[in-house]
């Protein structure tokens, strides 16, 4: 029995409920995803070089190139801008990313803690450039896997990850807004399908 288990706590996803939503369209399939920790890295003045030839280590790949994102083993990272990237890997396995990312780093790098700051939702299936065509102004159909593309969403900043064109995406926006991301997507999926 874990330390909370007594007390009947059981984690809620940013939806406000006790497993993932999932939402099936004809053609789509849209899914939150509560089964990542993330933690933010930052390469400190002058410490680029060190921060990157270490995170890669601890990673097993090299941090992703601006507006792009990588997956090596249990972990994925995309570029959030200059020196600073999003790092994410399995919550049951990594809950305490932040701390192990600091270790790998040390003083080279500044390390947060991301994983209850952001929420995040997958799309698939073929009626994905259809449906994110209505909420973003990205131009996703000559993207590319492996792309992440800061875009705006609902009037919200959100990161848009290819996984494959037209048939998978991520969408990564602020928890607080975690009910208003979803609503969009869901009520452009309707629009289109």
């Amino acid at each position: 029995m874990g330390k909370f288990d007594s007390h009947g706590l059981k984690a809620i996803s940013p939806l406000g409920e006790h497993e993932p939503h999932v939402d099936a369209f004809t053609g789509l399939l849209i899914r939150e995803v509560t089964d990542r920790a993330l933690a933010s890295l930052a390469a400190r003045q002058g410490q680029e070089e060190a921060v990157k030839s270490a995170a890669a280590s601890f990673l097993g790949g090299a941090l992703p190139e601006p507006a792009s994102w990588t997956e090596s083993g249990d972990f994925a990272a995309w570029w959030m801008g200059p020196d600073l990237w999003m790092v994410s890997a399995p919550h049951d396995s990594h809950e305490l990313l932040a701390g192990e990312l600091k270790s790998a780093v040390g003083e080279a790098g500044s390390v947060v803690e991301q994983t209850d700051g952001w929420c995040r939702f997958d799309m698939e299936g073929n009626r994905c450039f259809d449906v994110l065509e209505r909420l973003c102004n990205a131009n996703i159909r000559t993207g590319k896997a492996g792309e992440a593309t800061r875009t705006s969403m609902e009037h919200l900043g959100v990161f848009l990850l290819c996984h494959e064109p037209g048939q998978h995406y991520s969408i990564v926006g602020p928890r607080s807004s975690a009910g208003s991301l979803h609503h969009a997507l869901a009520a452009a999926a309707q629009s289109v399908i």
